[in-house]
């Protein structure tokens, strides 16, 4: 991976495996087993995805195992009953899905797991077909990115953008992810922006900054 932000797209997996409404339950879990997935997607005509089911969905049968329809129903949400005696893909599923476009940056499909609190999400086009699906062990590749390269682009990115005229005064140095800028600058304000732009670079892990103004003596006249 090369550039800074990185997308969806450069890290999902494009053959994920999927699952249709009237998929059985059982076909589901089998799924879930063998490759080794808490969710799945499920779609419908030409590949579009209405819904994922996931291990969650698939535990409320366990959970009302020992109890018969009619004693649970009036104590536990409609949803919950609806997935406890559901027997395919599609009854067990929650829909619409939460779903993430191939060119959304790592950050925004963060936010959206956070926010939904989901651990995966379908990746599809604009017709909402599958393209893929990105999970968040996906999103945390990018810290893999080596010291090397974060520097390579902090520099790049941020020193010689922000300080063409000195930023052979300024060092970059990346230590497990965390970035530390040191040197002179000619004015305080580019500090904190030089900051946030090199926290900004995917696999950054946290910046020191130390990039210090240079002292102009006053005038004596």
């Amino acid at each position: 991976m090369h550039g800074s932000p990185h997308t969806v797209g450069d890290v999902m997996t494009r053959t994920p495996v999927s699952v249709g409404r009237d998929t059985p339950f059982k076909d589901v879990v089998t799924l879930m087993d063998r490759w080794k997935v808490g969710a799945l997607p499920v779609l419908e005509g030409g590949g579009r995805v209405v819904g994922v089911v996931s291990e969650a969905d698939l535990l409320f049968k366990e959970g009302f195992r020992d109890r018969a329809p009619d004693r649970f129903v009036g104590r536990a949400r409609p949803d919950d009953v609806a997935k406890a005696v559901g027997v395919t893909a599609g009854e067990l599923m929650n829909a619409p899905a939460v779903t993430v476009h191939a060119d959304a940056t790592l950050a925004e499909a963060a936010r959206i797991m956070a926010r939904r609190g989901v651990r995966r999400l379908p990746v599809v086009d604009g017709e909402g077909v599958l393209k893929g699906i990105v999970s968040r062990a996906d999103l945390l590749k990018v810290f893999l990115r080596a010291d090397e390269e974060l520097t390579e682009e902090v520099r790049r990115q941020v020193v010689d953008r922000l300080f063409p005229l000195s930023a052979d005064h300024i060092r970059v140095e990346v230590t497990e992810g965390v970035v530390t800028l040191t040197g002179w600058i000619d004015s305080p304000e580019p500090a904190p922006v030089a900051e946030r732009l090199a926290r900004a670079v995917e696999g950054v892990v946290d910046v020191r900054c130390r990039l210090c103004p240079v002292s102009v003596p006053d005038d004596p006249h």
